[in-house]
């Protein structure tokens, strides 16, 4: 498979991107250099996995650190605060690339499928055509699978991460430890919660 890394592809993409914005165009430029709909889309699906093992990752750093702060036994709590929060802007960034990977996935696996579905009526034979129809059925059947998945773990981010802004938003607004012995009663739903979506995404 041909990778989109190469500085030159970069720039092809990002000024096709740039001054047309328009996937169709984009599709149409990656394929007159040979990368074709389909080497797109198995590489936005590698890269759709590795944004969703990544947000697992940021989100059990994140469950940590949050069992951290509330262990804490003195010190600075305003630090405690900031290494909280950072753990979760970090881990809301990871989740909208979660969702921007999926997305970028949706759009070439229409494209493709629009298109192959366009040049079955090209064969003479009917035989063949019968053969590719087929194959694009069976196709498209793991692709709602695949798709499926990834959408169902990314369902489980949104709560987990909602559920991380509240903590973080008390804590800023309540700096003091009683917050802090205020937070304990949510440690166990939080823990499940980042559990359950880890498990999603595995």
């Amino acid at each position: 498979m041909k990778r989109l890394n190469h500085p030159s592809l970069l720039f092809i993409f990002f000024s096709s991107f740039l001054l047309i914005g328009c996937s169709t165009a984009y599709y149409k430029t990656m394929e007159s250099i040979g990368i074709h709909k389909r080497d797109i889309l198995v590489d936005r699906v590698e890269e759709a996995r590795d944004a969703q093992e990544e947000s697992k990752e940021q989100f059990q750093s994140a469950l940590e650190r949050f069992t951290t702060v509330l262990n804490f036994d003195g010190g600075e709590l305003e630090d405690k605060y900031n290494q909280l929060n950072k753990e979760y802007e970090q881990s809301a960034d990871r989740a909208e690339e979660v969702s921007e990977r999926i997305e970028s996935v949706e759009d070439v696996a229409q494209a493709l499928f629009k298109e192959w579905k366009v040049e079955l009526q090209e064969y003479q034979s009917s035989k063949l055509r019968q053969s590719s129809e087929k194959k694009l059925k069976q196709t498209q059947r793991e692709y709602k699978k695949l798709i499926s998945a990834m959408k169902k773990a990314e369902s489980k981010i949104d709560p987990v991460l909602t559920a991380l802004h509240d903590q973080v938003l008390f804590l800023k607004h309540n700096l003091n430890a009683k917050a802090i012995a205020s937070l304990h009663s949510e440690l166990g739903s939080i823990k499940s919660d980042v559990s359950q979506l880890i498990k999603e995404m595995e």
